[in-house]
């Protein structure tokens, strides 16, 4: 299966899209309210917001392109949104990138990646989305891979160039998307996700020489789990160990029907698998899925190779339900702070905030070691807007059952505990007590910890990112605390917690928040 060139069949207009859909979030932006928008988190200045797009280094400058609707804090028809940076500190929010046109694209610009070509040009691929039905979603879709080019240094403006893939025309596939490029061996390698006609969810690979014409290759995957019927936002990259060998990591993000109720809403899991890949054999696993991210809301994240080699991973922030406290604001939906992939010295995958992300640092609030009795408890900080907490928890000397952190703490006794439970290593992330939204709590096990637990802990005005021994763990969750000033309380129970370190920094804004 060869596609031997470029369709562009219909002709694009979407300039005219992309200036209405300005407008509109200009005026959404005036009338946004600003309680829990994000200061250092990526977020569009009104509208809705999903999976982060295109992420690239081009000219000096830092890119993240994101799945937008302009029009309302709900999905939508999706647009491309844009914001660049030259330190991944402080960013610039760019025009609107991508918008549906007349063709392939004419209800939707889904997701996809950029790469820069062998003549030093900016190249997104993305998904071209048209309703069968416009008015009946649930009379299916078609789904096209296609291509952009910058026609500018600052990778703003783009010429669309059509249709490079299509689904197989003997087959219904109504989910055939998120195509992620990179070069390997001087080929160009694409892959992307797919439901079949039999609703199972697979990752089909393809290779190409000119990156216009593409040959499918092979399935490289196909989910095990009978109830998932899609996978997407595909991504596959190589880490080096500790002893230099390559290791290979598979990125996907689940789509499960509840087999009992197929109407209710879809529940999804974005994780890895760690392998061996090559063109020739495929990708082969050698461990099962683990999760990315054991808090409420992380979805659909994807990587890119930063200049001096480091991975770097952003993901989407996915809205608990429907019913998301921020739809009355005026905008819904924000990205995860950049994480660096690594494998750690025993070759786990561990995620940890890039470096960069201490330039955010304005005052230091507290520093040194603390000693937090059951009674009193101890506030670190009684209004917290943004803030990174730095813990170093002795456990051997510590004698509590459950400790931790009170986070958006207010006046009228709600907040959100982050605990450490001694006995069954379970680091706990519970909004029960939470101001606003859902009130679940998210638990994940950590390795047997015999002298000391680190934490990393990122506290913006409506989200808390949690990073476990070093990225062993993290939990990414959204909180809508109640008004007033946001308290930072430490608490003990069943004995002392004794901490070795423990730095408090207030964070500056990113540029975005205005």
């Amino acid at each position: 299966m060869k596609t031997d060139s470029l369709d562009r069949t219909c002709p694009d207009d979407s300039e005219k899209a992309i200036n209405r859909a300005e407008q509109h979030l200009r005026r959404g932006r005036v009338s946004r309210r600003d309680r829990w928008y994000p200061l250092f988190h990526i977020a569009s200045q009104s509208g809705w917001i999903n999976d982060p797009n295109g992420l690239s280094y081009y000219h000096g400058r830092w890119h993240v392109y994101y799945q937008l609707n302009p029009y309302e804090p709900v999905w939508g028809p999706m647009y491309w949104g844009h914001v660049s940076s030259s330190d991944m500190v402080t960013w610039r929010r760019e025009r609107v990138a991508l918008a549906p046109g007349e063709g392939d694209d004419k209800d939707g610009v889904f997701s996809g990646s950029a790469v820069v070509d062998d003549n030093g040009n900016l190249c997104v691929y993305y998904t071209g989305q048209r309703w069968l039905d416009p008015n009946n979603s649930r009379a299916g879709q078609t789904q096209v891979q296609m291509m952009a080019r910058a026609l500018d240094p600052n990778a703003v403006h783009f010429e669309k160039l059509g249709r490079i893939i299509a689904p197989p025309q003997n087959q219904r596939m109504d989910d055939f998307r998120d195509p992620k490029v990179w070069k390997q061996d001087g080929i160009w390698y694409m892959i992307h996700g797919v439901g079949t006609a039999q609703q199972k969810g697979q990752i089909w690979l393809y290779s190409s020489r000119d990156m216009i014409s593409w040959t499918f290759l092979k399935v490289i995957f196909e989910d095990k789990n009978p109830d998932v019927f899609m996978v997407e936002c595909p991504d596959l990259f190589p880490l080096k160990n500790a002893k230099g060998d390559t290791v290979w990591v598979l990125c996907l993000s689940e789509m499960r029907r509840d087999p009992q109720d197929p109407d209710a809403e879809t529940n999804v899991v974005a994780g890895y698998m760690v392998g061996d890949f090559s063109p020739e054999t495929g990708f082969q696993s050698k461990t099962s899925l683990r999760k990315w991210d054991h808090g409420h809301n992380f979805y659909a994240p994807q990587s890119f190779m930063a200049p001096d080699g480091r991975r770097i991973m952003y993901g989407w922030m996915k809205p608990d339900s429907s019913s998301m406290p921020t739809i009355e604001d005026g905008w819904n939906g924000q990205l995860t702070i950049p994480r660096e992939v690594r494998l750690d010295s025993k070759g786990n995958v561990c995620t940890l905030p890039v470096s960069e992300m201490a330039e955010l640092r304005e005052n230091e609030l507290q520093a040194g070691s603390l000693l937090v009795q059951p009674e009193p408890e101890i506030t670190l900080c009684e209004d917290l807007q943004a803030g990174e907490i730095i813990m170093e928890i002795d456990l051997e000397t510590s004698s509590f059952h459950q400790a931790g952190l009170k986070i958006h703490a207010t006046a009228d006794g709600s907040y959100v505990l982050l605990t450490y439970d001694k006995e069954t290593h379970q680091l706990i992330l519970d909004r029960s007590r939470g101001g606003n939204g859902d009130r679940s709590s998210r638990i994940v096990e950590l390795d047997a910890v015999e002298n000391e637990l680190s934490l990393r802990v990122y506290v913006d005005r409506g989200s808390i990112e949690v990073y476990a021994n070093q990225g062993e763990a993290v939990l990414s969750s959204y909180s809508f605390p109640n008004e007033g000033p946001r308290s930072l309380i430490l608490t003990s129970s069943g004995g002392n917690m004794v901490i070795t370190q423990c730095q408090v920094f207030t964070l500056r804004d990113n540029g975005l928040a205005g």
